[in-house]
């Protein structure tokens, strides 16, 4: 049996800290919060840097503060997967050679640019390759990324690029998986060993991926989205509105076989949350590991109790506690 390792997107939302229920009452500062996370689950993915590269001192903070076998599954630059950015989230030497407009994208942008923001990133997330804590590298496409060669090199571009980084894609256009395109995208994804990003999020949508339990590579890895229809399309929103979703049992319990497929032919298994309103993470990440008995670090079974309890898990006489 694999590894099996469940998570969140981001660990220091606001809406988290507000909820009040997940992080203790003396966990006040950002050391302290990622030192209790890491307390509970084993892994997490930094979704910051699809905003913004951050500074290499604060990843090197970050493995200072987790356990020697954390890992950190990171998100590309918006930049680099084909979505629109803006100067002022790039270095200030690197605004120099940015395209002179409000908002540009990676095809406006000169190679100098891109070479210098692809070494950025390379040299900022240095300390997790060398102390193994770097995970998953995610590419998320923007919906109106359809099926096309272009796509395809651009992908590879990226990953010759990032050598040593095993790189995760996940399309946001049903059309990659529809009836004419699906073979051949996971045949793609697996002749040049990228992971295919498993995904459970609303259907109905150009953008609904449907929930394919599809391995293409070493890992399996797998996204919740939530199941809000209401939000799903809704522009200007944050991201703790839009994905905005407490699981329920029979939900997630769909899932289950699912996941025992994924850990026949996979070596490990990440599952990671991005229900970020409030306290859903953790809640619906405890409430998974409870029905698969595995994923949380279950070498601290007392205070993963106490967390349950303060989740309003404890009361939930189906789903099972981890222990």
């Amino acid at each position: 049996m694999p590894h099996t390792y469940i998570g969140n997107c981001a660990w220091i939302d606001e809406s988290l800290i507000k909820a009040g229920t997940f992080y203790p009452a003396d966990a006040k500062t950002p050391e302290s919060r990622l030192r209790f996370y890491s307390s509970i689950f084993p892994t997490v993915e930094v979704d910051t840097s699809y905003y913004a590269i951050p500074k290499q001192e604060v990843v090197s903070q970050w493995v200072q503060r987790t356990p020697a076998d954390f890992r950190f599954h990171v998100k590309a630059f918006r930049f680099l997967t084909l979505h629109w950015t803006e100067a002022k989230f790039l270095l200030p030497e690197q605004r120099e050679l940015a395209p002179k407009k409000p908002r540009f994208y990676y095809q406006d942008a000169s190679k100098e640019l891109v070479d210098a923001v692809l070494k950025q990133f390379r040299v900022v997330f240095e300390p997790l390759m060398q102390t193994g804590k770097q995970g998953v590298l995610l590419f998320q496409f923007p919906s109106w990324v359809m099926p096309n060669n272009s796509v395809k090199d651009h992908i590879l571009n990226m990953k010759g690029a990032l050598q040593g980084y095993q790189i995760a894609v996940e399309f946001r256009n049903k059309l990659w998986y529809d009836e004419k395109n699906h073979k051949e995208t996971s045949k793609w994804l697996e002749q040049n060993k990228l992971l295919t990003v498993c995904v459970d999020e609303p259907q109905g949508f150009d953008d609904s991926v449907p929930p394919l339990a599809e391995v293409t590579s070493d890992i399996a890895y797998v996204r919740f989205h939530g199941r809000n229809k209401a939000t799903w399309k809704a522009t200007g929103e944050k991201a703790s509105e839009r994905f905005d979703w407490y699981y329920k049992e029979n939900e997630l319990r769909e899932w289950l076989p699912r996941i025992r497929s994924l850990q026949e032919e996979a070596e490990e298994v990440d599952i990671l949350f991005n229900t970020n309103n409030q306290d859903q993470g953790p809640r619906n990440a405890l409430l998974l590991a409870g029905l698969l008995k595995e994923g949380a670090q279950t070498e601290n079974a007392d205070m993963i109790a106490t967390v349950e309890s303060r989740l309003g898990l404890a009361a939930s006489p189906g789903a099972g506690k981890l222990f």
